[in-house]
């Protein structure tokens, strides 16, 4: 990295964004985290897609698992120089595995969802069987377990016994012989237990010496009586400690057999940290991931400054473009927002190469710029001897040696700090040169000349921070387009510059800075009226928009206010028919039991009442005609329950919920089901789209209806008569299988009985989020109620 691209991160601050990042590491990395900026237009577009999976996660609620990561690079060193590791550093090393297990596991559950990711964090599985072996010999805490060999733990019950000996001893001493002793208590010297005698009486009390107190009135003696137990203890403890030696060794040999396995394995727990830090800074910041161009321009939509935003201030967001081999000249008043809206420029791609989210709205483009190349700030250096301008000067000729397609300027005040005229001319000339070069170039200026250069040339594009003339105060909203007044003055006065000496310098101000001055205020007020009246269009196109709304929901409470009385209607109609066929059933009985002329006569009356109700009803069906509706010839074979067709002796659109029996069909017309001929339907050319109602397990996405897939042995399952963990257990498998022979659609055949087995199903095929897009109950024609239809992703 060059000296300039060093300066520009340290101009736009790029180590507080590291911060940031880092505060959201769960390993290691949260302590020595370094953003590394990619180098390739592939890398960024990978590590930006990566990002977004884990971001996609989180946002399930299933963030990557990440907990109990340690730092075992300077372990891996050790061992590669045939160290032995302490107990500590192996916990270490357990600990790390078992995370990386942990998230090759959540990862290859999930890696239909997040295959980048599943990718980039590849895991050894061999690792598992090597944290089971430290496990034997490591405890969590570090320290050896008892179970790591037989001697270990009958040397720790003799050291133990032993010094149990001791200790009962010591205790019986000090109750004997409290007369002579400092204190009642009892410690150690050197390994070896002692008690504290006083001084004037240690001739009284037989043993070895090992010390005495900072004042000489304690004198610390080891009894006669423990010498000898002592020494065992001390022969014991040494045995201890170096079988404790050899298990370390040995542990130590077979994990350093790991090495590069155990280093990958690091690497991918740090990437996945990475990773989830930088789809936990998209949550805190409501940022996106923004789509990564490749050509070099950059095109934010509502951007806000990522660092402004994290210290919690309430930022005003913008939009702004740039695109290579152009120049944005910002200019406006001091304390406006010109350098904000700089830096924010830099960051952005910055944080794009890094795979990082920006806090800008959805639309927002973002190309590959390296390098990124910055000169903001005060550059003045005493150590070697550069003013402020020299040192500009300086920057500028780095950058100008480095300008070139895909390299993003940034320029803060370019070419201030001397003779107002020469800096502007210097300016324009600085900036056309890195336009000319290819180079995505903003600057910030007060410089009217640069500015008009601006206007001039269709390679460069004016862009101001706005001014609040009525309040005298900067409004931080860019206007693409148009110059910015420094609005020099009117500044001075509101920080307190008294008015006489504002009003001198007006006078002394040369004209044409008063007409620009002039003209700047006269656009902005334009603009601002512009704006308000732009606002006042969207609130009333809002307010129709309400308007309309009510009326489509007027309009559906006539709909259906007009169904219900339609409906209450055909009930009155349908009862009339009954009793009309009951008349018939009563007339034709009495005719067979006695065909007399009453009996005729009531025949007559009751077909007389029926040809006025088929009036009755054919002039009802005449009010309720519908739209026509273009029909064509149904093939019978083709029919299946839940078909909409063409009823024509009803001249209605039924739907079939019965399939063919004998020439007929039942079918559903509104709130009639009735058989009809096979021969009176026709197929309808165009059905109006019914609404689907998936199932609360199913995806929620709405997705078109697939094709209907044809129950077979092959992919049907049958758990008849198992239990409810064996036939969820075959469940899976099955789907595993269907899934990866590319099946739509797979059928279990659980049967009906008291439901267990098939809600044991349903509640399995909810969790499944890794074959099942949906599932529903299955149609006659499928299997009925003691089949279930699952739908595979």
């Amino acid at each position: 990295m060059s000296d300039a691209e060093k300066k520009t991160l340290a101009d736009l601050e790029w180590e507080q964004v590291e911060q940031a990042v880092a505060e959201r590491c769960s390993g290691p990395l949260r302590d020595r985290l370094v953003l590394e900026l990619l180098e390739t237009f592939e890398d960024t577009e990978r590590a930006l897609v990566e990002s977004r999976e884990a971001w996609k996660l989180l946002d399930r609620g299933e963030p990557l698992p990440l907990e109990g990561i340690g730092y075992i690079e300077p372990s891996l060193q050790h061992l590669e120089r045939e160290g032995v590791l302490e107990g500590v550093a192996l916990r270490d090393i357990k600990s790390s595995l078992r995370a990386a297990a942990a998230l090759r596991r959540f990862l290859g559950q999930r890696k239909t969802l997040v295959p980048y990711l599943d990718r980039a964090c590849s895991i050894d599985p061999t690792l598992d069987g090597l944290e089971d072996e430290i496990g034997m010999s490591v405890g969590d805490d570090g320290s050896i377990l008892d179970s790591a060999s037989a001697e270990l733990a009958h040397l720790r019950e003799e050291v133990g016994n032993l010094r149990g000996r001791i200790v009962r001893k010591l205790e019986e001493l000090i109750q004997k012989r409290s007369a002579i002793l400092q204190d009642s208590f009892y410690t150690t010297r050197e390994g070896r237990y002692v008690l504290p005698v006083r001084a004037d009486a240690h001739e009284r009390f037989h043993g070895i010496v090992h010390g005495s107190s900072g004042s000489g009135a304690t004198i610390f003696v080891e009894p006669r009586e423990l010498i000898e137990r002592g020494n065992r203890l001390k022969i014991a403890q040494a045995e201890h400690d170096r079988e404790e030696r050899r298990i370390l060794a040995a542990v130590s040999d077979l994990v350093g057999q790991y090495v590069p396995q155990l280093r990958a394995a690091a690497e991918a727990l740090d990437h996945a940290d990475l990773r989830a830090a930088s789809a936990q800074l998209a949550v805190d910041l409501d940022a996106r991931f923004v789509e990564i161009s490749e050509a070099p321009k950059i095109s934010l939509r509502e951007a806000r400054h990522p660092l402004l935003v994290l210290r919690g201030i309430d930022v005003v967001p913008n939009d702004i473009d740039l695109v290579g081999g152009q120049a944005l000249v910002i200019s406006g008043p001091n304390a406006g927002g010109k350098t904000v809206a700089l830096k924010m420029l830099g960051l952005a791609a910055l944080m794009t190469r890094a795979g990082l989210p920006f806090p800008a709205d959805e639309g927002s483009v973002c190309g590959f710029f390296s390098p990124v190349l910055a000169a903001v700030g005060d550059e003045q250096s005493l150590a070697r001897s550069l003013s402020t301008f020299s040192a500009h000067l300086v920057t500028l000729s780095s950058i100008l040696e480095q300008a070139g397609e895909r390299v993003l300027v940034l320029l803060d005040e370019l070419a201030g700090a001397t003779d107002p005229e020469a800096g502007a001319a210097l300016a324009c000339a600085i900036t056309q040169s890195l336009v000319e070069a290819g180079a995505a170039v903003a600057v910030t200026t007060h410089y009217e000349a640069l500015k008009a250069v601006a206007a001039e040339r269709d390679d460069m594009r004016n862009t101001s921070v706005g001014f609040d003339f009525e309040n005298m105060a900067p409004t931080f909203r860019m206007k693409m387009g148009v110059p910015g007044g420094s609005n020099a003055l009117e500044i001075a006065r509101r920080y307190g510059i008294p008015n006489e000496v504002v009003e001198e310098a007006r006078r002394i101000l040369p004209e044409h800075s008063r007409s620009f001055e002039t003209l700047v205020a006269k656009l902005e007020t334009a603009t601002q009226g512009a704006l308000q009246e732009q606002a006042a269009l969207e609130r009333e196109r809002a307010q129709l928009g309400e308007a309309r709304a009510k009326l489509d929901l007027r309009r559906e409470e006539l709909k259906a206010r007009e169904a219900r009385t339609l409906g209450q209607e055909a009930a009155r109609l349908v009862d009339q028919v009954r009793e009309v066929q009951r008349r018939l059933d009563v007339a034709k009985k009495a005719l067979r039991e006695n065909a007399s002329a009453e009996a005729l006569v009531s025949a007559q009356t009751v077909t007389r009442d029926s040809g006025e109700l088929l009036g009755e009803l054919d002039a009802h069906r005449l009010s309720l005609e519908p739209e026509p509706i273009e029909t064509g010839e149904l093939d019978p074979e083709t029919l299946a329950v839940g078909d909409h067709v063409w009823v024509q002796r009803l001249r209605s659109a039924a739907e079939v919920v019965e399939a063919a029996t004998r020439g007929k069909v039942r079918v559903s017309a509104g709130m009639m089901k009735l058989w009809v001929n096979v021969s009176d339907l026709r197929a309808i050319k165009q059905a109006p789209a019914a609404p689907v109602q998936a199932s609360t397990s199913a995806v929620s996405d709405q997705r078109p209806a697939a094709k209907r897939t044809i129950r077979t042995r092959d992919n049907t399952l049958d758990v008849r008569g198992q239990r409810a963990d064996d036939a969820v257990a075959m469940a899976e498998a099955f789907l595993d299988r269907m899934y990866g022979a590319a099946e739509s659609s797979a059928f279990i055949l659980h049967g009906v009985g008291s439901g267990a087995l098939r809600d044991a199903i349903h509640e399995h095929l909810d969790r499944d989020n890794t074959y099942v897009e949906g599932f529903r109950p299955a149609t006659q024609e499928e299997g009925g109620p003691q089949v279930t239809v699952v739908s595979l992703k």
